[in-house]
């Protein structure tokens, strides 16, 4: 009997979905992986619905359902295009698509959408969803989860490991026990945003935009006076903290004198900056920084946290696994903790009472 699981990502980025196969028969070993474009017109839908609006129970209704009948193509589509038969699947874990995340409120909640009936009933395939509310529920930020699963596969005893994840947002994940994991401010997500608005690309691939431009110090400095940045940890934040309503006046002001250029070269030292300040908020030795999600792939990004942190830091495929992937693996590994009944949150993380069992089974019929 096979014991493979499909983990759907679709992350505060969003540039994609993407859909990978996992077979845990023995470790943790990917039999492959897709990546499909999230269109021009569902991005913004979902960044209407990340801000308070008009009539949002009706277009928050629709997305749920537009966004599980893309969960459910990819899946098909990828289980296809690798000849895998869906019966050899034991489920899918989605992660879903945040829309709101409110760890600060008095009563917390998050709010991921991309109907897990709708996926279970157009794959076949039991699905596993709504992760981060169980966390909540017992006192939690339902934020960052994956520093349990980058513990799972990266943990070298023999070093003080920082995982780094950087996706629109950034968190990182500190090995050595007691475990510590948070999210550190923004990753790609204003870089993205501004490389579509100023250079009609989807991102600012290996960081070669940054790299003709200059810094901002102004502008740099005063970004980095969001309260975000002074908070303690357990903390998590999410796209009502760190997007372009929020760095619009920041940008608009520089450009009465800077260019495009440097507008993306300080982008990136801010995202640098804040998580090496983010990295030094635990006061612990740090020897090692392992980096996944796709702020990976920009060379002067990793550079800079290099040069910020005065330590090694290197591409999650220097230890084998693929840093577009790894986020996807993650929920693939959370829906077999849940449909095993194993706890996969990390109370020490965030900031939970106890461990719990994540997520909700939605069987297909």
């Amino acid at each position: 009997m096979t014991n493979y699981f499909v983990g759907l990502m679709s992350g505060t980025s969003l540039d994609a979905i993407d859909c990978v196969v996992v077979d845990f028969s023995s470790g943790v070993h990917l039999l492959g992986a897709r990546s499909y474009d999230i269109s021009h017109q569902r991005r913004q839908a979902i960044l209407d619905l990340c801000q308070p609006g008009d009539n949002e129970i009706d277009k928050m209704g629709l997305l749920d359902r537009q966004l599980g009948l893309d969960f459910a193509h990819a899946v098909n589509q990828t289980l296809s295009d690798l000849n895998i038969d869906k019966q050899k699947i034991v489920a899918i874990g989605s992660h879903g698509q945040t829309i709101r995340h409110r760890p600060e409120n008095s009563l917390k909640f998050t709010l991921q959408i991309g109907d897990p009936n709708t996926i279970s009933y157009e794959t076949g395939i039991d699905t596993i969803a709504d992760f981060r509310r169980m966390d909540i529920a017992a006192g939690g930020q339902g934020a960052p989860l994956v520093p349990a699963f980058h513990k799972a596969i990266f943990n070298q005893n023999s070093h003080a490991t920082a995982v780094l994840n950087i996706g629109g947002m950034a968190n990182v994940s500190l090995l050595q026990a007691p475990m510590l994991g948070y999210d550190t401010g923004p990753g790609n997500v204003l870089i993205d945003h501004y490389c579509r608005q100023f250079f009609n690309q989807p991102y600012d691939s290996e960081g070669n935009i940054a790299a003709r431009g200059h810094i901002i110090q102004p502008m740099l400095q005063d970004m980095l006076q969001h309260p975000f940045f002074q908070k303690p940890a357990p903390k998590s934040c999410g796209r009502e903290n760190f997007d372009n309503h929020w760095a619009d006046p920041y940008v608009e002001a520089a450009l009465t004198e800077y260019s495009a250029e440097d507008i993306i070269t300080t982008l990136t030292e801010f995202t640098a900056v804040s998580i090496c300040q983010g990295l030094a908020l635990s006061q612990r030795q740090i020897d090692r920084i392992i980096v996944c999600g796709g702020g990976a792939f920009n060379a002067l990004l990793l550079q800079r946290i290099a040069h910020h942190s005065g330590t090694e830091v290197s591409s999650s495929i220097k230890f084998g696994v693929d840093p577009q992937w790894v986020e996807g693996i993650a929920f693939a590994w959370f829906a077999m903790r849940t449909l095993n009944g194993l706890e996969s949150n990390a109370p020490s993380v965030t900031g939970a009472e106890k461990a719990v069992v994540l997520g909700a089974h939605y069987r297909a019929n």
